[in-house]
């Protein structure tokens, strides 16, 4: 059942769309120490421990955000910024590049050094080198784990593209990937790159009941066609006349009839590609499969793993990504995420510097999110012992449930108690919108004449183009079946619902065994994001809930950026508690701190959020049980952070005890065996001496 509640016109459009903050469009590289942030407002006293936040803050290249060439602005190094509530009336802020052996070689292949041809370049959201690999740029979340041997919690920083990595949490330093490269298996195998590329989940999780963290490494069955994209590289170097028929063709393929034809080949060839595949694979062994592993590890030894196969013993293939997992008493939830990463992302952007092969690839390659989501479950019970790939041991396979709910998805929720083995998940259905495009260099407004988008918002995500909505769903575990469901959304609160934040860990440091409240930030409606190609991409969307035509007037008056709280229960799921940003402002990047002292409320605690407002980055502190107003604002003159992403909070921090050690040498040395020289002296000269 679906439930929609919208404001008068009166109410909401009173006002013309304000500009997007500039704040959000820039971010700088610059590491800060202990900078204490002014304070407007009143500090709670009972605010504790630290929160951490993540942003991409552009490339070696770069020198920061924007990219000169509108490059998206979600691809960029991590940099950790970690706010310290420790001291009463002062908050102080430190902030960390994030440098993973990757983040070397990306600097010793920059423009005008030796390496030069050789460097790495945006694609998308990733950042790839034809001679080196993708880099990992562990840029979007945290995981905090702690084993029953661990003195102090652990946190684990993680990328959609790459092995997680730990950090020690006082220095904000790279200490050890979660498993070495031998353990982790890449989306393709041919050529064999120094750095994989390796796919996972940015949302690991920890069953802090069973000291378990469960995460997954899976890959899609294009893989040794990949070794072909290096020769097509030299297309990008094309004279000037062959650009100009570039240009005149991309405007070819925008006729509708031209457009139909290509569908119906795509649709043709991709099947005979397929098919040629099998074909292939059977005459020569080449490993091309579609592939999905679960992966556990208990904080201190090998990683020990499980191919997950359908009841008919076929592999689960993902054709998006799995951005989000869950781990419930029971079962562990995988789900088919609403944007591509990985190779996808360089198939799809072979040429980031030429604009007019960029374009044209995009035209004819780029399609709609998945209009429906595929969840998979896995049953705790069969994990008894799983494969080590350190030892090389034999596979061992384990059947999931696989069942689809309508609208895509990029997060969700579960409770960790399932009942008579019944599963509650809470799914933030963001229909309409695809977080890895973003506005391009040639792109044209949506809105009549349909001139050019503004240079100062290239590199920016685009808007969605419905509203989001979310879901709340009771499914039996045993057999794969939606028995409840409950979806809502409500204009204006619910326009771009991505990020979130409750009460991870109660006191014992025990999650909760049902989730009560959730927050979460929504992005609005900003008319410098709404693009023709985005419009017509997404004109015929299935489960459309605002016609293309409201959805533009509200874009042209704007709709702001909120705050709200979800009630989630099986009875009844509904809004409760919202806050209005003014308008020109956005936030991020919720936070849930637990007041000191407090046992198990949902509410019983604070909200931070990054806020991005015309002029600067700033923090707001909001209290969880009334999000009325802020009741404080935190700024400093050289806090300069981008689309920040998620966020976590540790109540205490300290220097890594644990024991559990990756040597980067030792890591890579059976993929450097058989590299050319020059890469193994680039390890040796660039990438080892910055590790013990």
């Amino acid at each position: 059942m679906n439930e929609a509640n919208f404001q008068s016109n009166d109410d909401l459009l009173c006002h013309s769309c304000p500009p997007l903050p500039e704040s959000i469009l820039t971010a700088s590289r610059c590491e800060l120490t202990d900078i204490k942030l002014k304070i407007e407002g009143e500090l709670p006293e009972d605010l504790q421990g630290y929160v951490f936040i993540i942003a991409p803050v552009g490339s070696v290249n770069s020198g920061g955000i924007p990219y000169p060439n509108g490059d998206s602005l979600l691809n960029g190094d991590g940099m950790i910024y970690r706010l310290d509530f420790a001291h009463a009336g002062e908050v102080t802020v430190k902030t960390k590049l994030v440098k993973p052996p990757d983040y070397y070689a990306d600097q010793a292949t920059r423009l005008e050094t030796k390496y030069e041809k050789h460097r790495f370049r945006n694609h998308g959201i990733t950042r790839f080198s034809f001679s080196l690999g993708f880099r990992n740029e562990l840029n979007t979340a945290f995981l905090p784990i702690k084993f029953a041997e661990d003195s102090q919690e652990r946190l684990l920083i993680t990328y959609d593209a790459g092995r997680p990595y730990e950090i020690d949490t006082e220095t904000l330093e790279l200490t050890n990937p979660v498993g070495t490269n031998q353990e982790w298996r890449a989306e393709i195998n041919q050529p064999q790159f120094p750095f994989q590329p390796i796919l996972s989940t940015a949302h690991p999780a920890f069953d802090a009941y069973t000291s378990e963290v469960f995460t997954v490494n899976y890959g899609r069955s294009i893989n040794n066609f990949f070794q072909t994209l290096p020769g097509i590289f030299e297309l990008e170097k094309l004279p000037s006349e062959v650009n100009e028929f570039i240009a005149a063709f991309t405007g070819f393929v925008s006729a509708d009839f031209f457009k139909e034809m290509w569908g119906r080949w795509s649709r043709f060839s991709q099947q005979l590609l397929q098919d040629s595949m099998r074909l292939i694979e059977q005459m020569t062994g080449i490993d091309i499969e579609d592939f999905v592993y679960l992966i556990r590890w208990d904080g201190k030894s090998s990683l020990e793993r499980w191919k997950l196969l359908l009841p008919d013993g076929s592999p689960i293939r993902i054709e998006q990504t799995m951005h989000q997992i869950g781990v419930t008493k029971d079962y562990v939830i995988l789900m088919d995420t609403a944007f591509t990463t990985g190779i996808a992302q360089v198939l799809n952007n072979p040429f980031p510097e030429n604009k007019r092969l960029e374009e044209i690839i995009r035209e004819l390659s780029e399609c709609p999110a998945l209009l429906n989501s595929s969840i998979y479950i896995v049953r705790r019970r069969d994990l008894v012992t799983g494969q080590r790939p350190l030892c090389n041991q034999n596979e061992v396979k384990v059947m999931v449930k696989k069942l689809t709910i309508p609208l895509p998805a990029a997060h969700f929720l579960v409770d960790y108690n399932n009942p008579q083995g019944q599963i509650t998940l809470n799914v933030a259905h963001i229909a309409d919108w695809d977080v890895a495009e973003w506005i391009r260099q040639y792109d044209l407004s949506a809105y009549p004449p349909h001139d050019p988008i503004p240079e100062r918002v290239y590199s920016m995500t685009t808007n969605e183009m419905d509203i989001s909505r979310f879901g709340h769903y009771v499914i039996d575990g045993e057999r794969g079946e939606v028995i409840q469901s409950k979806v809502i959304y409500t204009s204006p609160y619910t326009w771009g619902t991505g990020l979130y934040a409750f009460r991870d860990r109660l006191p014992s440091g025990k999650p909760p065994e049902k989730l009560k409240n959730i927050y979460w930030t929504s992005f609005g409606l900003w008319k410098e994001l709404m693009t023709q190609f985005m419009l017509e991409l997404n004109r015929d969307f299935q489960h459309r809930a605002v016609p293309l035509r409201e959805v533009l007037r509200l874009g042209e008056e704007g709709v702001p950026s909120h705050l709200l709280r979800l009630q989630t229960s099986d009875d009844s799921t509904a809004i409760a508690d919202t806050y209005e940003f003014p308008r020109g402002c956005i936030g991020s990047s919720p936070q849930f701190i637990p007041c000191q002292g407090s046992e198990e409320g949902s509410t019983d605690g604070y909200i931070l959020c990054t806020v991005f407002t015309p002029d600067d980055n700033e923090f707001w502190i909001f209290d969880a049980k009334d999000l009325a107003k802020p009741k404080c604002k935190l700024s400093h003159p050289s806090l300069n952070f981008g689309f920040s992403l998620h966020t976590t909070w540790l109540e205490k921090i300290g220097r890594r005890q644990a024991s559990y050690n990756v040597p980067v040498k030792q890591d890579y040395q059976a993929l450097l065996s058989q590299q050319p020289n020059w890469i193994q002296e680039l390890f040796e000269q660039e990438v080892y001496p910055h590790f013990d």
